[in-house]
């Protein structure tokens, strides 16, 4: 018996329709008329996938505003492909492009990119939808392989396999093993890590005191799910928002290891001349980081560059949009800038010269670590001084008097495109992702004037910096205290962890993913699957790329920043969606001029 060549994408999310996407631009060229069978595995619909269904509450928001997103390649995009412009979900939905749609109607954006991505591939290529999970993947390493579902017994044959995974849940380390005990032991609550809208928040009781770890976008979801999601709203009063409530929301008392939420999100467009970007950190320096033997340190052989390379965008917008800020001209500036070695003094000291004001120059660790050495005489106090914080935030992220920050946000931007390229930057504690997903990928201007009026009502109350929680054997409860107070402390019966599972091997909740590390894969010292930057194969422990498995997405060093792509910013994540779709091609096409092959 013949078959045809197929390929299994396991993940039918937004990654694997974006892979899906440039399997169909690229076959006309590198594959023709031959047929192939096409397997996507995945539980949940494909198209939004787990995290972006449509049914689930439309109380969530993206991230990102309805002109920000699409999935579709423009002339920006650095690909050996077909460009095929599509439209933003804004131009697709009929929505104001500055809202923040629901997740929702983006999971409705995702699954008709899906159905076109469907109806451009050609008569030859079938197409089968398998609704369950894949829970393993073998094979010889030159030969086919075989997926394994969790539904069937006879396993899916694949001449190549790409795992477009997405976000994964995760096993529970030692830390939330022992405080899932603690919580056993003593009738407590402790939910885990995991994906807010698929947790169960009922047991969570109205008007006590829950503790939650972790002030990033989980930790926004559960907000909105325990006071909009059990009956309260939010009332304009006096040229600021009240919340009303039901009286059916516990009081959540939220630290962290910053002490504060995400940067909001930036409120006006950047006008006038851009930072040109590149200049620093781009491909000549990564050439550069490739060509070195052995493996990098982020922190001696990356971060230096990286840091340079958002001062360069923020000095340049500076000396543009506001020279009276300054007292150099830009001419002068911008040589002893690009001469000055990343990282020294030198560079402090031009930079000093030049600004003034030292509110007007850039500070990553600053802005990274924005509580650090600052101490409140009370709880009170650091509820004050939180939302002062807070409220400023808002109104810089909303004035373009400070558009540096804008162009600094299109270096971060810029600075993930080329970090895609590095793969495994030797950052162990992947402190990089952090500050990018802090300073970039905060919450909605709206969401955090909702904090404040959670925080005025006293349903939010604030921990502080250096949050820790411990387990109190003597008194059966979960307590936390922080560096912000010292000396204070505050007593729970639930312990929330407001985040994501960190997306490691070790961990993962992923049997395949598991499976595959224990059979050769190679991990980071981060714990992400390590992958060939250029194309997306899974590296074997030994280095070499295995010809047949292929990983895109979060799970993996080439991971993208955000979730979803910016118009008109080269698209990381489509580079490599193209690179990994035309390698898969060309080897899918040098197997079909083989002779039929068993099966």
């Amino acid at each position: 018996m013949t078959r045809n060549p197929s390929v299994v994408i396991v993940g039918a999310g937004p990654r694997g329709t974006g892979f899906l996407e440039r399997l169909a631009a690229n076959l006309p060229e590198l594959y023709g008329d031959r047929p192939l069978d096409v397997h996507l595995v995945d539980p949940h619909p494909a198209g939004g996938g787990r995290i972006w269904r449509t049914g689930q509450s439309p109380l969530l928001w993206m991230n990102s505003q309805a002109e920000d997103v699409t999935m579709f390649t423009d002339e920006t995009v650095d690909i050996d492909g077909p460009v095929r412009p599509g439209p933003t979900l804004a131009e697709w939905a009929g929505l104001d492009g500055r809202t923040f749609p629901s997740r929702p109607q983006q999971g409705a954006y995702l699954r008709w990119v899906y159905e076109e991505a469907r109806a451009a591939l050609p008569a030859s290529v079938t197409v089968h939808e398998h609704r369950t999970r894949a829970v393993r993947v073998g094979g010889p390493r030159e030969g086919r392989q075989r997926v394994w579902l969790e539904d069937r017994s006879v396993p899916l044959l694949a001449d190549l396999v790409v795992l477009t995974l997405g976000h994964l849940d995760a096993e529970p380390d030692d830390e939330q093993r022992r405080s899932a005990d603690f919580a056993k032991r003593h009738g407590l609550l402790h939910l885990p890590p995991g994906f807010t809208a698929d947790t169960d928040l009922s047991a969570l009781p109205a008007g006590e005191p829950v503790l939650v770890r972790g002030f990033g976008l989980a930790f926004v979801d559960l907000m909105v799910l325990l006071t909009e999601g059990r009956g309260g709203r939010y009332e304009k009063r006096a040229e600021r928002l009240e919340y009303v409530p039901s009286g059916r929301e516990p009081v959540l008392y939220v630290g962290s290891r910053r002490g504060v939420p995400y940067h909001s999100k930036i409120g006006y467009a950047l006008e006038g001349e851009r930072p040109p970007l590149p200049r620093f950190f781009g491909p000549v320096q990564v050439d550069e980081l490739l060509r070195r033997p052995g493996r990098l340190d982020f922190r001696r052989d990356v971060r230096p560059l990286v840091d340079k390379e958002l001062g360069w965008a923020h000095y340049h917008r500076l000396f543009a949009a506001h020279p009276e800020r300054t007292t150099a001209a830009w001419t002068d500036f911008e040589e002893k800038y690009a001469a000055a070695a990343p990282g020294g003094a030198e560079l402090d000291a031009l930079v000093a010269a030049a600004v003034p004001d030292p509110a007007d120059r850039l500070d990553l660790d600053a802005l990274d670590h924005p509580l650090d050495g600052v101490r409140f005489a009370s709880p009170e106090a650091l509820q004050e001084g939180l939302r002062r914080h807070v409220a400023d935030d808002l109104a810089r992220r909303h004035d373009p008097e400070h558009s540096p920050d804008l162009a600094v946000f299109t270096a971060l931007l810029s600075v993930y495109g080329q970090l895609v390229r590095l793969g495994d930057t030797g950052d162990p504690r992947d402190w990089w992702h952090g500050f990018f997903s802090f300073l970039a990928s905060g919450p909605p201007g709206p969401r955090l004037h909702q904090l404040l009026a959670l925080s005025r009502a006293g349903i939010v109350r604030f921990l502080g910096a250096g949050t820790t929680v411990v387990a109190d054997e003597q008194r059966g409860v979960f307590r936390a205290h922080s560096m912000s107070v010292p000396g204070e402390w505050t007593d729970a019966r639930a312990l929330v962890e407001a985040r994501l599972p960190d997306p490691t091997v070790e961990h993962t909740g992923s049997p395949l993913l598991r499976a595959l590390h224990e059979d050769g894969a190679r991990a980071t010292a981060a714990g992400l699957l390590a992958v060939d930057p250029a194309d997306g194969r899974i590296l074997e422990r030994g280095g070499r790329p295995h010809p047949r498995r292929f990983a895109l997405g979060p799970h993996t060093t080439s991971r993208a920043g955000g979730a979803f792509t910016r118009p008109r910013t080269g698209g990381a994540a489509f580079r490599q969606n193209d690179a990994t779709a035309r390698t898969a091609l060309a080897l899918l096409r040098d197997l079909s001029c083989r002779a039929p092959l068993s099966a």
